[in-house]
């Protein structure tokens, strides 16, 4: 009975733990002081209580949550100061420093060549003044047009930075909580750089940069390459975009990174070499034995490799498991393996609080623990070890599906035949080639030979229709119960309890979507950056005006922000893609839109030779006075006229203009980048037609430039709110502080991305029931721009005099989507 409360009790400790950092991490700022010496006073409290009463699971558990909250909450508010004050960024700063992570090579706008890297700053100035409170200890740095950069080498960088600042989005990728979790508190891009003393021999990260360089040396293929220094060394980076969006759509990605399997086999091997030597010395064995020495072995090589990998949350894992497996075998002890598994968790989550918020955490926790749970009995003869493996896989592909649907939104249905293939070849094969490729080079070229057939595999499966699943989000209680439904189907229960578990799963799958009523509409504004890009869904019908800005090759508001904005909402095909000119904020990403999604129709005033009109979607111009009905909502163009096309105007002159009106009332108008003098002629037009220009919510011409938002557009629409799309901290000056001024004076409320994200409303509601994303799911890692964040702030208190070289203009040289995975 002792045994059983102990083991209750651990439970509930660990549990309780996790919990502790779950609480925290769902607040929108951290405890001021005082309530953290409180809840670390309670704390104490109720482990003194505990120690008193040790029966009392509840004082364990209360302890250890209050602890984890206390003990997390204090390391947060060190990691986020010193933060960089707003009178630093994109100021010239010089920067003396260590290069402290492995850098990756990137290519920016117009292809120029780069690096991106973690810099550990040790002093600012040319006078090497000691590092002042205003600028963070490490920081994010891109360098174009730059030397070779070798981890561990110290430099001296003229750089302008800016605070870890990213977009918020709903089902967006939070950059702002990557940045935090790297202990990255800005971002900057190098101007000049001058090396001053090269790497020590001792430097992992030195080493591991010679390795993949030895790598691609070798090995031709640059993606081959990429795949084999991801499973050697840990640089998940290194992989293209378009293999990794293979990997991804055929559920392979978690076996192209360090994986237990991988780290497990590793220490299993140390372990076999130890262990022989071991039993060839009979003094050795004496002092210690045989077994015991063999598997601290492996603890330690895993130990080692996982270090050299990149220390990530499935290695850690695999380490802490194999070191708690070592330990209790040596004291003698057998505990059940959810305890070992719970112990594990709670070590990874002491080193690494913010591991809890990777979904690479759960997904490495539950996949050991739904294996552990549907464990088979030792098989014997190959039918038996076929079968087992392919149980083996199907319990892993059917078990995980709702967590890969919770965190990625998407469901490969090639997954199992994909992965029955990729992970004995990428684990006894390739991964083995790849790591005996640094005592044995030419076996790259072999492993590299193994990889090219397996990605062919991969891309045959894709070609099969319907291969990936994009699903909805989902309610918090519709993913819990699917868990706990795909639980249910992997063990080894009655058929009748497992086809409740598939019940279970329904609400995920099958998720309602929530739509507005017959004739009303709602908009979302999206933070995109730089560009415009506004949704508009009718109760049947979804228009996307404008498609967001390119940030680098391969990078676009497509591909990162508006596809999964849209799958997360459920929608699969747009009605009509209205692009409102040619400019690249506006329509740099079409082309993956056009790729991801079922577009119906395109309607822009595109050139009839711009590549976007031959993309297969049919195209019309949009020409003032289309008008057409969904769903009880009016749509119509107001600009520009068919004269215009031929008046030889600049593209701004010649965008779309977007009126919606939905039967409440309710109207909205889209501007694009419309200058001035059309701005005037417009309001002319819809005065002598006897058309009124009035709209509640006005998207801002020209993100709020100053060659835009006249003074006559502002007094025929009278909006309530105006919404400007811009990038954070732009270089052109976006909004422009007279723009601003003019709204501020007519008491229109001004609502900028980068202080608000996404923007979303529904026309049945007040305009003061819109929200903010920003808002929304405000969390404490989360930055705090000033509403006009566009605008220089003080300046900053405790400047070095010679920290600040003087510059032309402020600006940023890279938009922040550059920095970030």
């Amino acid at each position: 009975m002792r045994r059983q409360v102990g083991a209750w009790t651990l439970v509930a400790v660990g549990l309780a733990w996790l919990a502790g950092l779950a609480a925290l991490h769902s607040c929108a700022s951290l405890p001021t002081p005082v309530a953290q010496l409180g809840v670390a006073a309670l704390a104490l409290a109720s482990g003194a209580w505990a120690l008193w009463q040790p029966r009392q699971t509840w004082a364990w558990a209360l302890c250890a949550g209050l602890l984890a909250f206390s003990q997390a909450a204090w390391r947060a508010e060190a990691r986020l100061h010193p933060e960089l004050h707003p009178a630093w960024e994109g100021r010239d700063l010089l920067l003396t420093g260590r290069i402290d992570s492995l850098p990756l090579a990137v290519v920016g706008q117009g292809g120029v060549p780069g690096w991106r890297f973690e810099f550990a700053v040790q002093a600012v100035g040319p006078s090497g003044t000691a590092l002042p409170p205003e600028v963070p200890p490490r920081v994010m740095l891109l360098a174009y047009d730059a030397p070779p950069i070798t981890a561990g080498e110290v430099w001296r960088f003229t750089a302008r930075l800016k605070r870890a600042h990213g977009l918020a989005n709903p089902g967006g990728f939070d950059a702002e909580l990557w940045l935090f979790e790297q202990g990255l508190r800005a971002t900057g891009v190098v101007r000049s750089a001058t090396r001053l003393e090269a790497a020590p021999w001792w430097e992992i990260d030195a080493a591991r940069q010679r390795l993949r360089r030895a790598i691609r040396e070798r090995v031709a293929d640059p993606g081959m390459a990429g795949v084999l220094a991801a499973l050697s060394l840990g640089d998940q980076n290194a992989i293209a975009h378009a293999d990794w969006a293979l990997l991804r759509d055929t559920g392979v990605a978690h076996a192209f990174s360090i994986s237990g399997l991988h780290v497990t086999m590793f220490a299993w091997l140390a372990a076999a070499g130890v262990g022989a030597a071991w039993r060839r010395s009979g003094r050795l064995c004496l002092r210690v034995p045989t077994p015991m020495a063999a598997r601290w072995a492996g603890v330690l090589a895993a130990f080692g490799y996982a270090v050299f990998s990149g220390w990530g949350v499935p290695a850690q894992r695999t380490v802490v498991m194999l070191a708690a497996v070592a330990a209790l075998r040596g004291l003698g002890l057998r505990w059940p393996w959810p305890l070992v598994l719970l112990a594990a968790a709670v070590v990874v989550t002491a080193v690494d609080p913010w591991a809890l918020m990777q979904p690479g955490f759960w997904l490495s926790f539950g996949a050991v623990g739904l294996l552990m749970a549907a464990g088979d009995a030792p098989a014997q003869g190959w039918r038996a070890h076929l079968m087992a493996a392919l149980r083996t896989q199907a319990v892993a592909t059917v078990g995980l599906a709702p967590l890969s649907l919770i965190c990625f939104a998407q469901l490969s249905a090639v997954g199992l035949l994909a992965n029955l293939v990729a992970i004995p070849v990428i684990s006894f094969v390739v991964t083995p080639l790849a790591l005996l490729g640094g005592v044995l080079p030419p076996l790259w070229t072999l492993a590299a030979w193994v990889t090219q057939a397996l990605l062919a595999w991969l891309h045959l499966l894709t070609a099969l229709p319907g291969v990936v699943w994009w699903l909805p989000a989902a309610p918090l209680w519709a993913q819990a119960l699917a868990l706990l439904g795909a639980a249910l189907l992997i063990l080894r229960l009655p058929w009748r309890l497992r086809a409740v578990g598939v019940a279970m799963m329904v609400p995920l799958l099958f998720p309602a979507v929530p739509r507005p009523a017959e004739g009303e509409f709602e908009l979302l504004a999206p933070d995109i950056g730089q560009g415009n890009a506004v949704l508009v869904r009718t109760a049947g019908h979804v228009l996307l005006f404008d498609a967001g800005p390119s940030y680098a090759p391969g990078q676009d508001a497509g591909e990162r922000v508006l596809l999964p904005l849209l799958r997360s909402m459920g929608v699969g095909t747009l009605d009509m893609l209205m692009l409102s000119h040619r400019d690249g904020d506006h329509v740099g990403g079409a082309a993956a839109l056009m790729r991801g999604l079922r577009v119906t129709q395109l309607r822009s005033s595109l050139e009839p030779s711009h590549p976007l009109n031959a993309a297969g979607v049919p195209a019309s111009r949009c020409e003032a006075g289309q008008t057409w009905m969904w769903d009880g909502v009016r749509l119509e163009v107001l600009h520009p006229t068919p004269a215009h096309y031929g008046a030889g105007l600049r593209p701004n002159d010649l965008s779309c203009v977007l009126r919606i009106t939905a039967a409440s009332g309710h109207r909205v108008l889209l501007a694009g980048d419309l200058e001035a003098e059309q701005e005037r002629q417009l309001v002319k037009r819809e005065a002598q037609a006897g058309r009124d220009l009035r709209a509640d919510v006005l998207l801002v011409p020209h993100h709020g430039s100053k060659t835009s938002s006249s003074a006559e557009l502002l007094a025929a629409v009278q909006p309530q709110v105006a919404l400007v799309q811009a990038g954070y901290r732009s270089r052109f000056g976006h909004p422009a502080p007279p723009v601003l001024a003019r709204y501020q004076a007519a008491g229109i409320a001004v609502q900028v991305s980068p202080a608000c994200g996404a923007w979303r409303w529904r026309s049945d509601q007040a305009l003061s029931m819109a929200l903010c994303e920003r808002d929304r799911l405000r969390r404490y890692w989360h930055d705090r721009p000033p509403p006009a964040a566009g605008l220089a702030g003080p300046d900053a208190p405790g400047l070095p005099p010679d920290a600040l070289l003087p510059a032309d203009r402020v600006e940023d040289a890279a938009p922040a989507q550059e920095f970030w995975p």
